[in-house]
């Protein structure tokens, strides 16, 4: 294939642009955004008001490395089941988080495992710019953190995590399946009775990944989660590896991803995804075929976890798909203010 440079790739793109429609029922997912700004895509309803803090860096300019992480922070900070330290502990009773960021010059920094820190995103930021590594994970990760000036949080959980923790622990049941009535984007365990909500708290996503395009052209992304909830301990997904729950190419577009991460991992989800898009396919249409070999390789296991594909590519162009219904994802740019979508899913 022929490698097109980033100027006459843009130029390329410029032409396509206008021949697709902004399509706000999201039927065929093919949605692109006119090279007029920038734009932040983000996984699920809640990463309306992630955008809306990345908004205010990408909206007067900014960089768009700078735009994800301060949307992950945002998260980070609210008391939910899945991302940051409100989230659900391992089954042993504590909140350990994952998180990986990624810049336009393949500069990425990835913590897991991290305990009592608040914005492991950050942390993951500090990773990328200040030592030779990619990845800090557990003790090593904290130390690093607070050696950076983060500050070491009690390790408390939050009230909603408490008592989902002392419901689960009735049972102990580890028994991670799909629930379509429930909605996507948690995991639900068998013979137990998993609230639609929280109390200051939600369900509606488990990981919060968003990618961005500045004004500049540059593509950045990032990925925050505390994982799945009453898992092993020491237990690990998709969301701080790079190529699995995120990647960023600047020549070509960025992916993150969402759901069952062990999933992700064993095709190296947003990678894959990438060069689908380098290989002349629309984010959409990456995302659609990086779920369809997911789910080929066993369609009747695939029944029972979710994982959902986001991408976005240099032409402003994003889209997703998953692999059950229920899967959404929220676009802030110039044009449209913030919105969410449905995407596709293999499983109707």
């Amino acid at each position: 294939m022929v490698k097109l440079s980033r100027r006459k790739f843009i130029t390329k793109s410029i032409a396509i642009v206008p021949t697709i429609g902004l399509l706000t029922s999201c039927k065929s997912n093919l949605i692109a955004s006119p090279l007029k700004g920038p734009i932040v895509v983000s996984t699920w309803d809640s990463g309306l008001e992630v955008n809306k803090v990345a908004w205010e860096i990408l909206g007067k300019g900014g960089k768009a490395i700078d735009a994800v992480e301060k949307g992950a922070n945002s998260i980070e900070n609210q008391i939910n089941c899945c991302v940051g330290l409100g989230g659900n502990p391992d089954r042993d009773g504590y909140v350990t988080l994952d998180a990986c960021i990624m810049d336009e010059n393949h500069n990425c920094g990835s913590v897991a495992f991290l305990e009592q820190i608040k914005h492991p995103i950050s942390v993951a930021r500090k990773v990328m710019e200040k030592t030779p590594h990619v990845m800090l994970v557990g003790e090593g990760a904290l130390q690093f953190a607070m050696e950076n000036g983060f500050v070491q949080e009690p390790k408390t959980l939050s009230k909603p995590a408490e008592k989902e923790y002392k419901n689960w622990l009735k049972k102990s049941e580890y028994k991670p399946i799909i629930n379509i009535e429930l909605g996507q984007g948690k995991e639900h365990f068998k013979n137990q009775d998993v609230p639609k909500k929280l109390e200051n708290g939600n369900f509606n996503h488990d990981t919060m990944g968003l990618v961005a395009l500045d004004s500049t052209f540059n593509l950045s992304g990032a990925c925050t989660t505390s994982g799945m909830g009453f898992k092993m301990r020491g237990r690990v997904g998709d969301s701080p590896i790079i190529g699995a729950g995120l990647f960023v190419d600047n020549e070509i577009g960025a992916a993150t991803s969402s759901g069952q991460g062990e999933e992700v991992i064993r095709i190296c989800g947003t990678h894959l995804v990438v060069e689908l898009m380098r290989n002349g396919n629309s984010p959409y249409e990456a995302c659609k075929k990086a779920i369809e070999r997911l789910v080929n390789i066993n369609k009747k296991k695939a029944r029972d976890f979710q994982v959902g594909f986001l991408a976005l590519n240099k032409a402003g162009e994003y889209g997703a798909y998953a692999v059950q219904p229920g899967f959404s994802f929220s676009v802030t740019s110039s044009d449209n203010g913030g919105k969410t979508y449905n995407a596709e899913s293999y499983f109707k």
